[in-house]
């Protein structure tokens, strides 16, 4: 019998770099300074040489040691690939499961995910079965943050049904609430956890609804309040945990709640193929949350200083582009409105009617190929800011120099998670070759944005724009632009309105490139009017 190997070190951190590639990319501000100080470096050689990693190797390192020590996750269900090189696949019997090997360095998303939410301080939900470490996995991004394993337990807010505000947020001190003449004199003992970077909210379905309306406040508007007292809390990295995908528990949780979730990490089971890991932290005594390298733990002034680096990440023009098509094809309704501007499911909804009614009748369109059929509701704003976000996240992590089209396959499966829903009548479903994404919401919307991408690029829309060349003219600005000017863009923009009336229906993309149109020549118009009446 071979000898057994020794137990890898947990307290053990990925060689630096771990992306070479980020290293190549990084960009080094121009410094008048920099003339006088020899030859030049990027910004990881200058952080490395000075003792200190750049921010998103930092992140990377502690994505390493929680993948590798921490939470057991071998699913690398967030693939990358290199261009232009050959993806190897693998089909499997029953019903036909294709395995694909990326090329490019991949993620295990339930490890990444929370991450990518920490850094971008937004709010994640947590779904799974019970014992799937979900809460565990909360716990290492607030030691990961800075906070001892014992502040951390006890800031978690544990939902359970006799959750009142008060255990919630705070009391008023007795005495003061005795002496008090006035609703201002009152001293609220406010919980310590409001102030923390991270926060946790375990079995958030399981609060009482007045008490989830409290924490509404708090995560959506960042301040709490009791008795008249507020109080601020600070930009917070939010990890919430539910048992099951719908939301539901002891209590039926508040759309307004659900909806201020930016994104969704499923906890997926253990693989018992990696018993032996599990056997190593029995021998051994190892809880990886009492061994958080030192290396990984972000201070305040990083977190700040990370968040803004995320915030310069560019998204090209090109790659909005997709978002915005992709984005147009879910609200549209051609039956909902006669016009243009109410053509939304908002106006079905808000006219008490139900999209499988009204989609019910003929518009002209493939409703098994067109993206709007299969939901029940279109993107919010919050939404696509959250898209915006996480997209960047996601770029600085991997190293990359801007927003790729990658990233957004990636991560906008997740944010989505909760924001679409589908349409179970459509029969986009009723195919057979499409029931599991009644089941399966990542592949559904990965799908779905696959989709939309193929459409974009047989419409030729990265060349045949109808309106980009309106919007570099428009963004110039209309201040000192000469009457015959405007009269020319007025003229242009009825032009592509005739071209596209004649040649195409009202898809979609098209009614978001029609509304925009119709904008641009409402302002337009405004403008020459103006300069009309200055001339008398």
């Amino acid at each position: 019998m071979a000898a057994a190997l020794p137990p890898r070190d947990p307290r053990q951190l990925s060689s630096f770099p771990t992306t070479p590639k980020a290293v190549a990319a990084a960009k080094h501000e121009f410094d008048v300074a920099d003339l006088y100080a020899g030859p030049a470096q990027t910004d990881a050689q200058a952080a490395a040489s000075a003792g200190a990693l750049p921010l998103d190797e930092k992140l990377r390192q502690a994505y390493f040691w929680i993948v590798n020590h921490a939470i057991i996750s071998p699913y690398y269900d967030m693939e990358f690939n290199e261009a232009n090189k050959a993806v190897r696949s693998f089909k499997f019997g029953g019903v036909g499961t294709e395995v694909q090997l990326p090329s490019d360095m991949s993620y295990s998303s339930f490890v990444l995910l929370p991450l990518l939410n920490f850094a971008a301080r937004k709010r994640a939900l947590f779904i799974g079965g019970p014992g799937r470490g979900k809460t565990a996995s909360a716990i290492l991004l607030g030691l990961i943050a800075g906070y001892s394993l014992h502040d951390i337990r006890r800031a978690v807010q544990h939902g359970q049904p006799q959750m009142t505000i008060a255990d919630l947020l705070g009391n008023p001190l007795p005495k003061a609430l005795v002496q008090a003449d006035e609703m201002e004199d009152i001293k609220i003992a406010w919980r310590k956890w409001i102030g923390m970077r991270v926060k946790i909210v375990d079995e958030y379905n399981r609060i009482p609804t007045r008490t989830q309306s409290a924490l509404l406040t708090l995560m959506g508007d960042g301040y709490a309040e009791i008795l008249g007292q507020t109080i601020e809390s600070p930009e917070s990295a939010w990890f919430l945990t539910a048992n099951d995908d719908m939301g539901g528990g002891t209590y039926q949780v508040i759309e307004a709640l659900k909806d201020r979730i930016d994104i969704v990490i499923k906890a997926l089971n253990f693989n018992p193929r990696f018993l032996g890991d599990l056997l190593v932290r029995v021998e051994e005594r190892v809880k990886p949350e009492a061994i958080v390298p030192p290396e990984i733990i972000f201070t305040p002034g990083e977190l700040d200083q990370a968040y803004q680096q995320i915030l310069k990440v560019p998204i090209a023009r090109e790659i909005r582009r997709r978002i915005e098509f992709f984005a147009a094809q879910f609200d549209f309704c051609d039956l909902a409105a006669q016009d243009l501007e109410y053509k939304s499911k908002d106006t079905i909804r808000l006219a008490g009617k139900t999209l499988s009614s009204v989609c019910a009748n003929d518009c002209g369109r493939d409703k098994v190929k067109c993206l709007c059929s299969q939901t029940e509701n279109g993107l919010s704003v919050r939404a696509l800011l959250t898209i915006l976000t996480f997209s960047k996240t996601l770029a600085w992590f991997r190293g990359s120099p801007e927003v790729t089209l990658q990233d957004l396959r990636q991560v906008i499966p997740w944010i989505l998670h909760e924001k679409l829903v589908p349409n179970p009548t459509s029969p986009f479903f009723d195919q057979a070759q499409n029931g599991i994404y009644r089941i399966d919401r990542i592949a559904w919307i990965r799908k779905a944005f696959d989709a939309a991408c193929d459409e974009f690029v047989r419409l030729d829309l990265d060349r045949n724009d109808p309106v980009r060349d309106m919007d570099e003219i428009f963004d110039r600005g209309l201040e000192g632009v000469p009457e015959k000017d405007v009269r020319k863009q007025l003229n242009a923009i009825e032009t592509q309105l005739a071209n596209l009336a004649k040649n195409t229906k009202l898809y979609a993309h098209v009614q978001s490139d029609v509304v925009k149109l119709k904008y641009y020549h409402q302002r337009y118009n405004n403008y020459l009017r103006w300069l009309t009446w200055q001339k008398k």
